[in-house]
């Protein structure tokens, strides 16, 4: 942050440095953020906040004993508004910089793409490799015809940012868009001296005032905590700024690439908010009921907004042009009888669908639409019968002289019909395998079809679970009081019956099952399903009157430990073995998705063992349904990759994430998951989250049609199985065998402040217990983050390699030039180390010693701290041997940039953090140290933007 009267110290502009419009965008937010403080906070604290930059990269610059202590002195003796006014100006700040980082980000793709270098990751690199291969356009659009690609966003304990901060900052976002519009015109025509372009400069850089001073009197932090409902309101922002638009427009590119040829939309969204309720108390029938309204809601306005504006824009005279039968007979259905409009056939007929669209939003909303030409009436059935009245308009425009008019609005519109039909986003159910088992325990137990359900070995649980999907009687008994909890649970089968009707099938298509350890977890499921009506007929036989059995929820389950994923395989084939499933499962459309926990297999075995785990398991399900299609209807394997936003919970890029998977794991068919900043991150921009998506479907066609990824050879798989254990064995060993590591973890991280923070719905904690076993992957990660070690993203891997390299027997030499054959060779040990490459580029040894202080222990400090820092630098030694490269992120240079211009503001936001835990813990600190707190939480998150 700098002054307009103060020179500045950023990094020296060069007009040949491409990274000029970036240093100059942050020059000139810092500036217009070091004038709104100094104007609203005075000069002292203006001062205040330079003099803390100023040494906090003293201390980064060179490890400064001096600035050290420096910094130290001046911390301790800050009043708490003070820190509190620091610490929101280098949060704003991180805020600030990451905007000016993201318009850099597309500003530096469009000149490539002028110069004719597309981006790896894009679509029309993607097609071009195709086109390459002799792949033909038809072949490339049948198999996306049964593809299924989804971004499925959830909620979590780490989403720190408000929807007003986002809103302000989508305004910033724009704001330095249409200055780089105003500067390119002057170029193009050459009127730089002209009195228009600094008018309009400086008219932008007063809007750019504006808001960064809303953002200055914005507060960062909610009072209240999170409820689940506005959880659901902050991804639906997210619709409204990108996914609405942007998606049409990636289907419109994608056709345009391929000649024209119509492309199913395989494309989709997913949700998790409303939901999901594994461990979360707050989840309901009725959160579910909400979302979907909301989402429902957010759909329709859209179309209604859309259909308003076709119907401005379709002033077509019958008098001038012609117009197809069909297109008669919907204007003449139309209730608009204005005589001025007898002879514009298409704004009659606009008119009538936007009166029946007003009338779905009034039916299924309860909400009613902002503009009546005529009353709303006659409600659409589903949005099958609102895109066939897009598709007549369409049809006769194109076969009148109209077809100019179709891509514009009608399109992308009949694309987004397409899509998000009424529901928006398909929302995922989501419940842990235990809390089923209560539900069936007692629904058996009160019914006296088994009297202790829970105690039963898993193979009678089988016998009894089979027996009554096959028994057409509901287990229920009317007049009896079942507990809140059975009450609960049941609802939410309901619910989903009800939400299905109301909204279509796609609005509820997934039951996935949490800590999925057993085939009865999965058959627990189908008979909830039966009860409520969700799963009709019976298994095993075909009944006159039910018919045979079809479940319309797929069942889906979710392997998260390392346990877990070893037993995956098994669990499934034996599932399949079961008389009538495999038949069931194809009544019911042919798909199973097989949901993989990158999180807590992580937490549980470190980060190469998890990886590893999840690989394999992915190979061996892959083997299974190919086996069970062998010779029959084939069922449609779907891998559902539950990542989170670091390294250490699945995160990286998404490209080479999927071409980095197994062979023949793909296959058209893909979700993942996006949590947390990591939503912000991609999806706040437009320009971006188009980027961002468009990568999945580059990354899924490839996979798909192309299948770089071959089998690895028998000695990759031996080494890294090697690799997995000797990794597993020293994560192990620091985080559950280490005496005093859970007290160590909880002092040396802002794990308990966190918890504190009104920043989600659930629980840090699935017990309220200091256990490492027992805590959220998610806040487990973002403590890491937060102190900057970012252990789960690399830990025990250095450890690994040394083992490898000296194993019994064998030549280090020979070994390591093996682990370099692998990097070159194996997308699964290239991805995975570039992954821990950019996880140790962002961790900072110096700032985690700052946090090590917190622990009031110094032998357990020393010995834990310097056991982690051990390791670092083995990971480290280990990654350069391995890939030849001294340094980090030598091959991410976009990221080696976003280091070297945000994170000298993020240290200023660690000092302070350390020094106000230190307070609070202390009984030092009053709720301004608390806020102070809280504040660094997020302004070190949105800086570090994969945190959670």
């Amino acid at each position: 942050m700098t002054s307009s009267h103060r020179k500045t110290e950023a990094p020296s502009v060069r007009k040949s440095d491409k990274d000029a419009p970036l240093i100059q965008d942050i020059r000139l937010l810092g500036r217009i953020l070091g004038d709104v403080i100094r104007e609203q906070e005075g000069v002292e604290a203006f001062e205040l906040i330079e003099q803390v930059r100023k040494l906090s990269v003293a201390f980064r610059r060179d490890a400064d004993h001096d600035a050290d202590k420096a910094l130290k002195k001046l911390l301790k003796g800050l009043t708490g508004d003070q820190t509190v006014s620091v610490i929101r100006a280098f949060t704003y700040f991180s805020h600030l910089a990451n905007l000016a980082e993201d318009r850099h980000h597309i500003r530096r793709r469009t000149i490539r793409e002028r110069a004719g270098d597309t981006q790896e990751g894009s679509i029309a690199v993607a097609l071009s490799r195709l086109r390459w291969e002799g792949i033909a356009p038809s072949t490339i659009a049948e198999a996306l015809a049964s593809s299924y690609v989804a971004p499925v966003l959830t909620a979590h304990p780490t989403e720190v940012q408000r929807k007003s901060i986002l809103d302000a900052e989508r305004d910033i976002a724009q704001l330095l868009s249409t200055r780089d519009d105003i500067v390119e015109r002057a170029q193009l025509y050459n009127s730089a001296k002209d009195a228009l372009t600094p008018r309009a400069l400086a008219a932008n850089e007063a809007h750019l005032r504006a808001r960064v001073a809303q953002l200055w009197q914005t507060r960062l932090l909610r009072y209240s905590k999170l409820t689940v409902a506005d959880e659901i309101e902050n991804a639906l922002s997210y619709y409204e700024a990108t996914f609405l638009r942007e998606i049409p427009r990636l289907y419109a590119e994608l056709e345009s690439e391929l000649g024209d040829l119509h492309v199913h939309s395989f494309l989709r969204m997913g949700q998790w908010i409303g939901g999901d309720r594994d461990g979360n108390p707050n989840v309901s029938a009725a959160t579910l009921q909400q979302a979907l309204r909301r989402q429902s809601e957010v759909a329709l306005r859209h179309y209604l907004t859309e259909v308003h504006l076709l119907g401005s824009e379709l002033s077509i005279s019958a008098r001038l042009v012609g117009l197809s039968p069909e297109m008669q007979a919907l204007a003449e259905t139309s209730p608009d009888s204005n005589a001025h409009r007898q002879d514009e056939p298409y704004r009659r007929a606009l008119i009538g669908t936007y009166a029946r669209l007003a009338a779905t939003l009034q039916q299924l909303t309860g909400t009613e639409a902002a503009l009546h030409a005529v009353a709303p009436q006659n409600a659409y059935g589903d949005a099958a019968e609102f895109l066939a009245e897009l598709r007549t308009i369409a049809t006769s425009l194109q076969a009148h002289h109209g077809a100019a008019m179709v891509p514009e609005r009608l399109r992308p519109l009949m694309r987004a019909v397409e899509v998000f039909g009424f529901h928006l986003a398909t929302v995922d159910l989501r419940q842990s395998s235990d809390q089923h088992e209560l539900v069936i325990a007692e629904l058996l137990a009160v019914a006296q079809v088994e009297p202790h359900y829970a105690d039963l070995s898993e193979a009678a649980k089988r016998s009894v679970l089979m027996r009554l999907l096959q028994d057409a009687r509901p287990l229920r008994v009317h007049g009896v009081p079942y507990s809140e909890h059975t009450q609960s649970e049941l609802a939410i089968f309901e619910a989903a019956l009800r939400m299905r009707q109301r909204y279509g099938a796609e609005a509820i298509r997934h039951y996935i099952i949490s800590h999925t350890e057993t085939v009865s977890d999965l058959l627990e499921v189908l008979l909830l399903q039966k009860e409520v009506g969700l799963l009709r007929g019976t298994l095993g036989h075909e009944s006159a009157a039910l018919g045979q059995a079809h479940a319309d929820l797929i069942v889906v389950p979710l392997f998260e430990t390392i346990e877990d994923l070893r037993n995956a395989p098994t669990i499934m084939r034996e599932f399949y073995q079961l008389p009538d499933i495999a038949a069931l499962v194809r009544r019911s459309g042919g798909e199973q998705d097989v949901m993989l926990g990158y999180s807590d297999s992580n937490k549980d075995g470190g980060i190469f063992t998890s990886n590893w785990e999840l690989y394999r398991a992915e190979i061996a399900l892959v083997e299974l349904f190919d086996e069970l299609s062998a010779g029959n209807t084939p069922i449609r394997l779907r891998m559902f990759h539950g990542r989170g936003g670091t390294v250490g919970r699945g995160g990286g890029p998404s490209y080479q994430a999927i071409l980095a998977q197994p062979p023949g794991t793909v296959r058209g068919q893909i979700r993942l998951t996006e949590q947390g900043e990591v939503i912000a991150s991609k999806y706040a921009n437009p320009e971006i989250g188009r980027r961002n998506l468009e990568t999945l479907v580059a990354a899924t066609l490839e996979a798909t049609l192309l299948q770089p990824t071959k089998s690895a050879t028998p000695d990759f798989l031996d080494a890294a199985a090697q690799l997995s254990q000797a990794s597993m064995d020293a994560y192990r060993a620091l985080v559950y065998e280490t005496p005093g590591f859970t007290d160590y973890f909880f002092n040396s991280t802002p794990i308990r402040e966190i918890a504190e923070l009104n920043i989600g719905s659930r629980p840090a904690s699935r017990k309220p217990s200091q256990k490492i076993e027992d805590l959220r992957a998610i806040p487990w990660g973002f403590s890491w983050g937060q102190c900057r070690l970012t252990l789960p993203g690399w830990y025990g891997f250095g450890a690994a390699v040394e083992a490898f390299l000296h194993a019994e027997g064998t030549d280090p030499k020979a070994q390591l030039a093996l682990l370099r054959k692998m990097y070159r060779q194996w997308p699964f040990f290239s991805t995975l180390l570039s992954n821990m490459d950019m996880v140790l580029a962002k961790s900072d040894l110096a700032l985690a010693s700052r946090y090590s202080e917190l622990v009031d222990n110094a032998r357990l400090r020393k010995k834990i701290f310097s056991t982690i820092e051990a390791e670092w630098h083995r990971t480290a030694d280990a990654l350069s041997r391995i890939t030849g490269e001294k340094q980090r992120l030598v091959n991410n240079t976009a990221l080696a940039r976003s280091i070297r211009h945000r994170f000298p503001y993020i240290d200023p936001l660690h000092h302070l953090q350390v020094e106000l835990v230190r307070r609070w813990r202390g009984g030092q600190g009053d709720e301004r140290v608390q806020t102070g707190i809280h504040i660094s939480i997020n302004g070190i998150a949105a800086g570090l933007r994969n945190t959670g």
